[in-house]
């Protein structure tokens, strides 16, 4: 696919809640924004780094556009469809193939300015999302992996999206974070009486850095009857790619694999629309409604230590917060934000 090239001096969003320096880095990296089956041809809305987008779909073609009609500046998420495009409310005009206008009701017979057209985004489908980015610097679409997804033996799950009231950063520093699992989880998974961190080092890699993580603590839900034998040591697999977006491969006995993508999507600086999607080849069986359950617990449980943080936002400069062993990813975490060029300091 050919990537749009944006206008480099395009202004920020209205009301943005980044400093200048910070959104345009951000802009340039690819973050889901809505779920594939969640978009048709009505008008669906979205927001992205404090930027109002709206999706549809057009035949076989996605489109993702700034939710602003060119002509007097009403969201075409407040429109509808016919078929043929999107309809905005407020005079009728209707946009199509490419976010381009093919109807004017009240100049029907008079030549469409070309201007007349909605100012677009590139688009990707993977992992059943929806990608795209603000700003993209080339033609290169850096989407993260996801391992086993395409897989056959693999189920593929969907997790509904989750809403939170913090800072990306933060939230996604607390999925790679080992350490909270027997004081924050201990209503799902986590062992109040198995809480030390064995030592383990994260490995720089070329989109973030990757962790593996060996401890006696399951993964199984409390209260279901596993198949690990006594002692088992469960190696947890973290695969970072900056700025918000993490995998975790976690090793089950008999060769089970669970993959669950963490792409925290910054809707703004002080809100973040998880995106779940999940792998597993074992319990296929098994109801996905349970699995979306369960996902939903463990992260409501992250989500009130989130949201409750102070700062509200991630501190990088090394020195403002107080460490121990077990926070290597976090260092790293931090560590690799700066390295992007990003304040050395989230304001609240």
């Amino acid at each position: 696919m050919r990537l749009i090239k944006m206008i480099k001096d395009r202004t920020l969003p209205l009301n943005c809640t980044f400093i200048e320096s910070d959104w345009r880095i951000l802009a340039a990296h690819w973050y889901p924004i809505a779920q594939s089956l969640a978009v048709g041809a009505e008008p669906i809305k979205a927001m992205l780094l404090d930027e109002p987008l709206v999706i549809y779909r057009i035949g076989d073609e996605l489109i993702v556009a700034r939710d602003v009609c060119p002509h007097r500046g009403v969201p075409l998420s407040m429109g509808k469809s016919d078929g043929q495009g999107v309809i905005c409310p407020y005079h009728g005009l209707r946009f199509g193939n490419g976010g381009r206008c093919n109807k004017v009701p009240a100049s029907p017979n008079t030549a469409i300015p070309t201007r007349m057209q909605l100012y677009t985004y590139p688009t990707v489908e993977r992992y059943g999302l929806i990608w795209t980015c603000l700003d993209p610097q080339d033609d290169v679409v850096d989407i993260p992996n996801m391992p086993h997804w395409d897989e056959p033996e693999f189920q593929q799950i969907i997790c509904p999206t989750i809403d939170i009231q913090a800072f990306a950063g933060r939230q996604l520093e607390g999925f790679l974070d080992v350490a909270h699992f027997g004081f924050v989880h201990t209503d799902t998974f986590g062992d109040p009486n198995n809480t030390e961190i064995t030592p383990y080092r994260p490995v720089e890699t070329a989109k973030g850095f990757e962790a593996h993580y060996r401890s006696t603590v399951g993964n199984y839900p409390i209260g279901v009857d596993g198949k690990a034998p006594e002692g088992f040591n469960w190696l947890r697999h973290f695969e970072v790619h900056l700025p918000f977006t993490a995998t975790l491969t976690v090793h089950f006995p008999e060769d089970g694999r669970l993959v669950i993508m963490n792409a925290a999507s910054p809707v703004s600086a002080k809100v973040t629309r998880m995106f779940a999607p999940i792998a597993r080849n074992f319990d296929k069986e098994l109801s996905v409604k349970d699995v979306y359950a369960f996902n939903l617990r463990v992260f409501e449980e992250d989500r009130l230590i989130v949201e409750s943080q102070k700062p509200e936002r991630l501190p990088l400069d090394p020195t403002l917060e107080v460490h121990i062993p077990a926070d290597m990813s976090s260092i790293a975490y931090r560590r690799g934000l700066r390295s992007q060029g990003l304040s050395q300091f989230f304001l609240s």
